[in-house]
């Protein structure tokens, strides 16, 4: 258990639970739901999370009967799924786990043209009495579209988030430059500045495409986890955020 000021966020972009491609493809879900504990983190925002996937399930023997999320979450947590891409065999969309309550969550379409389906998941959680609102960003391809979306995520928050409420802003931000910080900075989002803290490509990571953004919250820390247990689960490292509430 956490040291009770400190708030421990995770993200994690989990490729479906499935690694490789092909005949070679194997199911690494179940691995996953290792790993997510191993995190020990307080929310674990997760992306490319399969509710279903007829496909999938037809083909591998162990795929599990309850939807990813559900499956991944720690004994105690609580888990919230939003679809943000239906698909010929199922659909897949962020997720948010959470060892605190939830108050309440809803999801915001944000997809820029129709080749992909792009959504925020937006959790609002009780952290010992105080409300900590969480959102679970994975953003597109193309450096246009993470640009509408950032500000489509700031008029969001806008709307959406009490002013000097804390505020975490996580995912895949799909984002190779310093772009898109600079307007997260803009409305008052921050991350730890820590030297390499690269997630992407697993084996062998050359970018940070993940990140954890706060606001109302001080960052104390910023760390990727290594290893070959953790590239072989996922095209993407996760990485592990801390704050002083």
């Amino acid at each position: 258990m956490q040291h009770e000021d400190i708030l421990r966020v995770a993200t994690y972009n989990i490729h479906k639970g499935v690694q490789g491609i092909g005949p070679a493809r194997r199911l690494e879900i179940h691995n996953l739901g290792l790993a997510v504990e191993q995190l020990d983190a307080d929310i674990v925002c997760l992306q490319e999370v399969r509710k279903l996937h007829r496909r999938e399930a037809a083909y591998f023997q162990r795929w599990p009967d309850l939807p990813q999320a559900e499956f991944l979450a720690p004994e105690g947590y609580e888990a919230v799924y939003r679809t943000n891409a239906v698909t010929k065999h199922g659909e897949h969309g962020n997720a948010l786990l959470t060892r605190w309550p939830v108050i309440g969550h809803q999801h915001e379409d944000i997809s820029d043209h129709r080749f992909e389906q792009r959504g925020l998941l937006h959790v609002e959680v009780d952290v010992q009495g105080r409300s900590v609102h969480v959102i679970v960003v994975h953003l597109g391809l193309i450096p246009g579209s993470r640009i509408r979306q950032v500000e489509r995520l700031q008029a969001f928050i806008e709307r959406e988030v009490p002013p000097g409420t804390p505020l975490v802003v996580a995912g895949d931000f799909n984002d190779w430059g310093q772009l898109l910080k600079h307007m997260l900075a803009g409305f008052g989002l921050y991350e730890w500045d820590a030297p390499r803290t690269f997630t992407y490509p697993a084996r062998l990571p050359l970018a940070q495409l993940d990140h954890v953004y706060a606001r109302g919250l001080t960052p104390l820390s910023l760390q990727v986890p290594r290893g070959r247990i953790w590239w072989r689960m996922s095209d993407h490292l996760p990485l592990i955020a801390e704050f002083r509430l």
